[in-house]
């Protein structure tokens, strides 16, 4: 795979929103390999509470997360943009082992180099119980619903 990522900083509203989308999208194959690659090779991430440096981290990070968190799936929303950074609102939902349903809500600071790798990402998360019945994500999201934003409740 290349080392570069497009679209590159500086950003305009249309490049961040082509940024956003292309995270969705490889987040939502839930490939740790592929999402990696998307980040600097000494990416340093704030996940939650967990602090991940690296691909390699980042593949390991991300092969736990889905093996916990079955069925997920993801909208990202483009909530601001500046030079070489990128805030966005994220919600996906997931299930457990025991089949509780549950909608994660969180914010994202992002930071890229010049090659368009992130090379920072901060993520504050939380989750809500929910009812099988209120889920409203599934799979990825249609094209004609691209940059369109998330509910909060």
């Amino acid at each position: 795979m290349t080392d570069d990522r497009p679209p590159y900083p500086p950003f305009t509203r249309e490049t961040a929103l082509r940024k956003v989308q292309a995270a969705e999208d490889a987040w939502n194959t839930r490939d740790p390999r592929r999402v990696a690659s998307a980040y600097t090779p000494d990416s340093v991430w704030r996940n939650r509470d967990e602090f991940v440096r690296g691909r390699e981290e980042i593949v390991a990070f991300l092969t736990r997360k889905w093996e916990r968190e079955l069925d997920y799936a993801l909208r990202k929303s483009l909530w601001a943009f500046d030079g070489d950074r990128i805030a966005v609102r994220f919600q996906y939902e997931w299930h457990d082992a025991e089949g509780r349903w549950w909608r994660s809500y969180g914010n994202e600071l992002w930071e890229f180099d010049v090659r368009g790798l992130m090379r920072r990402r901060e993520a504050s998360i939380n989750d809500l119980a929910i009812a099988e019945a209120d889920r409203r994500i599934r799979g990825s999201r249609a094209v004609e619903e691209h940059g369109v934003d998330i509910p909060l409740a």
